[in-house]
């Protein structure tokens, strides 16, 4: 898993932390979170603020 692939990365977390608000998260955590999924293979080197965001809204979406 890579972190271009951002709605796949919002369901492992939505699986995996079902009771967290995905609005409240800040981008530090986030980042940590997805890096420590089971299957994620990527680099820090290539997350910016874009991408967390996009994980982000759709974790939100998974959540609603």
């Amino acid at each position: 898993m890579k972190w271009t692939e951002s709605l796949r990365i919002a369901e492992e977390l939505y699986d995996k932390h079902p009771d967290i608000d995905p609005k409240a998260v800040r981008f530090t955590d986030l980042m940590e979170w997805v890096m420590a999924l089971d299957g994620f293979d990527d680099t820090t080197e290539h997350c910016g603020e874009k991408i967390l965001e996009a994980i982000q809204l759709a974790w939100i979406g998974e959540a609603e």
